[in-house]
């Protein structure tokens, strides 16, 4: 085994040992996952208030105090409002039921011509008591789950306090963490590595700092639209359309949904709920040609496709620190992919030509080159045979 290739070996063994050690410890990395967001997110600020002559725990401490009174502004802001949805809801569900059980499933039974008992609510009823023998069997099961609750409580609390402190160290430290980090790396790939770590850092801050923003404002405009459209749950479906929106059309459709239903609730007339279509075509023509290329931009270029692949992946693989790390872990890989794609197009295996093939050169095609390689749409020509001449 010549030594480049016993290196090789080495960095691979290397990156297996440092993913199987994320997957093992995913359970106990999320508190710690989140505080390096969040001093990813504050760093800048603190590097800019660096250059002002301030020390950096000085600085550190400065950005925490903002955040701290961004955080409890929101709080006292938020608060309140969800408190009066939620009540608002729990107010008005029996309605929403009604509405269901005497306008919505009959119309449905209507146009499918089901049958009318299929959604008899009598017969649902029936069924329940007829399996009430089981309720014991999970009542027993869920009270095992709550009293080992107390133990997941306890755990929560405590992320949350570490939260806060290990983004303050992270914080402080980072620059020293990176420069430590750039020091262990082996030297044959140290430029390589440096290189892509700019180009993901460009992409998350691209991706994670515009997209809270494209959410927030999301947000903002869906609650105060179908505010005064006159929904009464309209921020509430608002703020929840916003969160939502990381994820392709995921938001829209939650969105727009509750507030139809919201519409044909309240009022049963089609000007509301036309309107409530008007405010979800301006969201997305918004969110599709304004926000997303001024805040986010085209520097990300994942497909929905990709976006909501990741999103499943990542639950899937590692459970709400799956979910959220999702899309910043995507947008690193697609750093790698773009690499990988432009070593493989300079390597011999994209450009060596290779020997003439005898049953291509007999068929007579032109192929057309892609758009961005080379000239656009320019013809080729067709295979000559061994003598050069046209087949």
């Amino acid at each position: 085994m010549t030594q480049d290739l016993a290196r090789r070996w080495q960095l691979l063994a290397i990156v297996l040992v440092i993913g199987f050690l994320v997957w093992l410890l995913a359970p106990v990395l999320m508190p710690f996952a989140v505080a390096a967001m969040l001093a990813y997110l504050g760093d800048p600020l603190a590097d800019r208030l660096e250059q002002l002559r301030m020390n950096r725990t000085w600085a550190v401490s400065v950005v925490f105090f903002v955040l701290a009174l961004l955080l409890v502004g929101s709080l006292l802001l938020l608060v309140p409002l969800i408190s009066d949805q939620v009540e608002n809801l729990i107010h008005n569900l029996p309605h929403y039921v009604d509405w269901v059980q005497n306008t919505a499933l009959p119309w449905v039974q209507r146009k499918l011509n089901l049958d009318p008992d299929t959604f008899d609510t009598r017969r649902l009823m029936d069924a329940l008591r007829a399996h009430i023998g089981s309720v014991g069997a999970v009542a027993t099961t869920v009270v095992g789950k709550v009293s080992r609750s107390s133990i997941g409580a306890f755990m929560w609390l405590t992320n949350l306090v570490l939260v806060p402190v290990v983004s303050f160290y992270l914080l402080r430290d980072w620059d020293r963490l990176i420069a430590y980090v750039d020091s262990v790396l082996p030297r044959s790939v140290q430029p390589t590595v440096a290189h892509l770590a700019r180009e993901a850092d460009a992409v998350l801050g691209a991706f994670v700092r515009g997209q809270l923003l494209v959410m927030l404002a999301l947000g903002l405009f869906y609650g105060a639209s179908l505010t005064l459209v006159g929904l009464s749950v309209g921020p509430l479906i608002g703020m929840v359309a916003g969160l939502l929106s990381f994820v392709p059309y995921l938001g829209f459709m939650v969105g727009f949904g509750a507030a139809i239903v919201a519409a044909l609730v309240q009022y049963g007339d089609w000007t509301h709920t036309l309107l409530v279509c008007g405010v979800f075509v301006v969201g997305q023509l918004l969110e599709g040609y304004v926000l997303v290329p001024k805040l986010v931009g085209d520097k990300i270029g994942l497909h929905p496709v990709a976006v909501i692949f990741a999103v499943l992946a990542g639950g899937y693989l590692f459970g709400f620190l799956g979910v959220l790390l999702a899309l910043p872990a995507a947008s690193v890989i697609l750093v790698l992919l773009r690499y990988l794609l432009e070593r493989y197009r300079l390597s011999e295996l994209y450009t060596d030509a290779g020997p003439d093939d005898p049953v291509v050169a007999q068929v007579d095609v032109t192929v057309k080159t892609p758009q961005g390689a080379g000239t656009a749409n320019a013809d080729v020509p067709a295979p000559r045979g061994p003598g050069g001449e046209a087949p």
